[in-house]
């Protein structure tokens, strides 16, 4: 078999790979599309598309997808706010017991979500921190600050020592040559750090199920879940909330997807 039928048949393999993990993306926009659509009688192609789904769903759900992005957005920031200084000081600075807060870290990576949030509702509830925004961000923010600590500090290892020195010379203390000299150069890791801090505050049902108890704060996880229990037989309503909630992600993952790499030292020295 020549190298050129071996490149085919791996594209056509590729291609239908692809296809098959696509497929429920396509059925969902295919759903939504529809005036009217049952788990069995929703056609292959919408070959009437009506936007009746999503205008019930932007009436029903716009809410609680506004939430959502409150409480990512304030949870990137708060996480970003904590962890790049505590990634910079275990970089850069001598500090006594560094790895073992290191190792703490990793461990609290270990820790089964269930088991923060139930300690989390008994905290919150005495704190009066439940159904509220603030109590979801610092929640979500448990997940966002371990693993932004971890790839920041990874990256602040690898930047020159000669910038930073001579930003020391300079006269810059550590807490300019952080904010000027540290945080532009890091800007590849902040991104990447913000990205999926945002993807985790963005999908998280399980925090949202536990320290909420009202429709007053719900984010569009738990939002759908219940929705979905509420029009089972107008699936239309219930996969254009799927495509509204997901399209805050698709958009920033396009956005960012030429932040997300390493390597933004590059020419730092020069």
């Amino acid at each position: 078999m020549s190298t050129t039928s071996r490149g085919w048949i791996h594209t056509a393999f590729g291609v239908l790979i692809v296809a098959v993990l696509l497929f429920p993306v396509y059925w969902m926009i295919n759903v939504s599309l529809q005036h009217t659509a049952t788990a069995t009688s929703t056609p292959w192609f919408p070959t009437h598309i009506s936007l009746r789904g999503y205008a019930k769903a932007l009436h029903d759900q716009g809410l609680h997808v506004v939430t959502s992005l409150l409480i990512a957005s304030g949870s990137v920031a708060f996480s970003l706010l904590l962890a790049a200084p505590a990634a910079y000081a275990l970089a850069h600075f001598r500090i006594r017991g560094a790895g073992a807060v290191l190792l703490g870290i990793l461990i609290s990576q270990m820790i089964p979500g269930i088991v923060v949030a139930n300690a989390l509702y008994s905290a919150f509830s005495d704190l009066g921190l439940l159904n509220s925004v603030w109590g979801l961000i610092l929640a979500d923010s448990t997940a966002g600050i371990p693993f932004a600590m971890l790839i920041l500090r990874a990256f602040m290892t690898r930047l020159p020592v000669s910038v930073v020195e001579a930003a020391w010379v300079d006269g810059a203390g550590p807490i300019r040559t952080f904010v000027a000299i540290v945080l532009p150069m890091s800007r590849n890791a902040l991104v990447t750090a913000a990205l999926f801090t945002f993807l985790f505050t963005w999908s998280d049902f399980l925090f949202a199920l536990t320290l909420t108890t009202t429709e007053d704060v719900r984010p569009v996880t738990l939002s759908l879940y219940t929705y979905i229990g509420n029009y089972v037989n107008d699936w239309s309503a219930a996969m254009a909330t799927a495509v509204l909630a997901s399209l805050p992600a698709v958009v920033l993952l396009v956005l960012a997807q030429r932040y997300v790499a390493a390597g933004a030292t590059t020419g730092a020295t020069r």
